[in-house]
């Protein structure tokens, strides 16, 4: 391994010993303490893994030594196969090493606001955003995560012009985050008598979810104008104000809330689903300075990227970025085979960026 990963790893090791020895101590309490825990679980993976390369190595040295110095012939060939499975051991480990290192996305751990609108293809584009957003939320209790629907615009028909959810639970931003994009379908619709294929379109955006902290929003930087909510074809679901629409003037944002009777839990949606928004701008400005890295990764989250086709005459969907394809449609809608895209797309992207970071210590 380069000298300066290993002077890294150095570093993270003795931090993990002191951490070890604040902890054992008892003048720690409260925040600190916490704090010191939290730092120290999350250096303890990369710690066992390098304490597995030391002893690889220890190995490895052993048995080079036997190999130069050994007289029997028969202890000697044993030794020599013993290196050869070693070598390719301790390369996969120095790849865990290094992929322990990488830097995370501080989003990762966030539950995430997912929003599916209908793109292009009216009412069959509609349909297919609804299939969408059941997919994810399928998807959600296979992963025990709490899907909490936030608002529904429907069509009338079966479809969503738009639909949003709040999704709660381990490593939901992680898995969910290059779901974010434009998401083709092919099909004939049930409306068409010709049977010709029709593509249409819906777009997705997973936001990390973001806290007060996060974004700090001035009251005077708000419009909120509230209005009786309404249901497909101008069909009334209220007799009162209960819905809100929050303009943020700054920006220009709009959210809309109407799914709650109550005025208080609308605006409270509203502004959660703002604060997701806007923090979601603040990171794509983030992303812009290292937008160089980006390229090499799996996609860059941007909601006019095309990155999936769902064709139901031939069963399969393919993911554009990474050039997978699964003949298993029913399957992926059901949410049940969306971990074997999600997992592709992770491992593309840890792979990339492990590239990435071999390029810099190469350079």
């Amino acid at each position: 391994m380069e000298l300066a990963l290993e002077a890294r790893l150095q570093q993270l090791l003795l931090r993990h010993a002191e951490l070890r020895d604040a902890l054992s101590g008892s003048g720690l309490g409260g925040p600190e303490f916490a704090k010191l825990s939290k730092e120290y679980s999350e250096l303890n993976p990369i710690v066992e893994e390098v304490d597995a390369l030391n002893r690889a190595r220890q190995e490895f040295a052993s048995l080079a030594e036997i190999v130069l110095s050994s007289e029997d012939a028969e202890l000697k060939a044993l030794a020599e196969e013993e290196l050869r499975a070693l070598r390719e051991r301790i390369a996969d480990l120095e790849s865990k090493v290094k992929l322990c290192l990488l830097p995370k996305d501080v989003d990762d751990e966030r539950n995430a606001i997912l929003e599916v609108r209908a793109g292009i293809g009216g009412e069959e584009a509609a349909l297919f955003a609804a299939e969408l957003f059941r997919t994810y939320q399928r998807y959600a209790a296979l992963h025990g995560w709490r899907f909490e629907i936030l608002d529904l615009s429907e069509t009338g028909l079966g479809g969503f012009k738009e639909a949003s959810a709040a999704i709660a639970g381990r490593d939901v931003f992680a898995r969910l985050k290059f779901e974010s994009g434009v998401h083709r379908v092919q099909r004939v619709p049930e409306t068409e008598a010709g049977g010709r294929i029709h593509t249409s379109a819906a777009t997705v955006a997973v936001l990390p979810e973001a806290e007060d902290v996060d974004v700090k929003i001035d009251d005077k930087e708000l419009r909120i104008d509230v209005f009786r909510a309404s249901g497909p074809g101008g069909q009334s679901v209220n007799t009162t104000d209960s819905a809100v629409r929050i303009t943020h003037l700054p920006t220009g944002l709009v959210v809309i809330q109407q799914d709650e009777k109550s005025q208080h839990k609308n605006k409270a949606r509203a502004m959660k689903v703002l604060r997701a928004r806007l923090y979601e701008m603040e990171r794509q400005a983030r992303d812009i300075a290292r937008a160089a890295d980006r390229k090499s990764q799996v996609g860059t989250g941007d909601r006019s990227e095309r990155i999936r086709t769902y064709n139901f005459p031939q069963g399969r969907v393919t993911d554009h970025r990474i050039n997978l394809t699964l003949y298993k449609i029913d399957k992926v809608l059901s949410g049940e085979a969306l971990d074997e895209i999600i997992d592709a797309l992770l491992a593309e992207d840890r792979a990339a960026r492990l590239a990435a970071v071999n390029g810099q210590h190469r350079a």
